[in-house]
């Protein structure tokens, strides 16, 4: 059984080498699903060494350069350079990114804050550069349950090999993750299994003004199904990390004052790439009381002047 939030990870806590968070089979217990973070100063640079897993590179802040090769499109020797335009924060709509092959390896230069997705494979697909524009945004919910979805990474939007990868916006006072479901069971057609990542960012409301004491925060909530015990309610900041390997989980919640940024990183064990979730029961009747509701006006988010 899982204590209280002992897989939730304050920033730091999965610090290795040069990374400020690092995810991967080195945790007990973790094998579908990886996940790094690092903070560049200008002139800084970060590698990424072949390995037998996928990768996609998210700009969180700043612009980067990714210099990568192996990606079983290139001459060997040769090497491909991608300019990754990002965005000034993840509360500024969505950012290019960057999929890189399975064997593929990369150095990534430039200043800000950036992800990097992965996910164990055998299977190859061509590396790929998805442009902010091409990014599918959804617009889920409606009310106080109003959320912003960047689809970068689901099958609609990339070829990919096992993972599933996106990023929600959810504004002050609002709900996500709502209502609680669960894909820890295959149910062919009706639910997969997925262990998640959630990486979490917070800020001041956008277009509020906070004293320089403020604390952007906000909660997420996971709770234990048939497939396994977890409790986690925990209170999470820029730079935590959360890890749920089955279970109930929802809400993420946006306090008042604050917004609440998460990029969620999805593999399971089963043969097909899809996210096919089950509700709570207990819970999911209020998908219908959307219906008539206006999304949030505040969303979307987009890039600022």
């Amino acid at each position: 059984m899982t204590t209280q939030n002992e897989t939730v990870f304050p920033r730091g806590a999965l610090a290795r080498g040069e990374w400020e968070s690092v995810v991967d089979d080195g945790i007990d217990g973790w094998q579908h699903t990886g996940l790094r973070v690092a903070e560049l100063a200008a002139g800084g640079e970060l590698a990424l060494p072949a390995a037998g897993v996928e990768r996609l590179v998210v700009p969180l802040s700043g612009s980067f350069t990714v210099r990568h090769q192996g990606s079983g499109d290139l001459e060997p020797g040769q090497h491909d350079t991608t300019q990754l335009e990002g965005r000034p924060s993840v509360f500024d709509g969505p950012t290019d990114v960057l999929y890189l092959s399975t064997g593929a390896s990369a150095t990534i230069e430039g200043e800000g804050r950036v992800a990097v997705a992965e996910a164990p494979t055998e299977e190859v697909r061509p590396s790929r550069h998805i442009r902010r524009e091409e990014v599918p945004v959804e617009l889920r919910g409606a009310g106080r349950s109003s959320r912003q979805v960047h689809n970068f990474g689901t099958p609609q939007a990339l070829d990919a090999g096992r993972f599933i990868v996106c990023e929600v916006v959810t504004p002050a006072e609002n709900w996500s993750s709502w209502p609680p479901h669960k894909h820890d069971e295959l149910q062919p057609g009706r639910e997969s299994r997925l262990e998640e990542i959630y990486y979490f960012e917070t800020a001041v409301e956008r277009g509020r003004e906070a004293p320089p004491e403020a604390d952007p925060f906000g909660f997420v909530r996971a709770y234990s199904s048939p497939a396994g015990e977890i409790d986690v309610l925990a209170e999470v900041r820029t730079g935590d990390v959360a890890l749920l390997p089955h279970g109930w989980h929802g809400p993420c919640v946006a306090a008042p004052g604050y917004d609440l940024y998460y990029l969620n990183v999805m593999a399971g064990p089963d043969p097909e790439r899809v996210w096919h979730i089950s509700d709570d029961p207990a819970h999911g009747w209020i998908r219908g009381t959307w219906e008539g509701q206006d999304v949030d006006p505040r969303l979307p988010y987009e890039r600022r002047a």
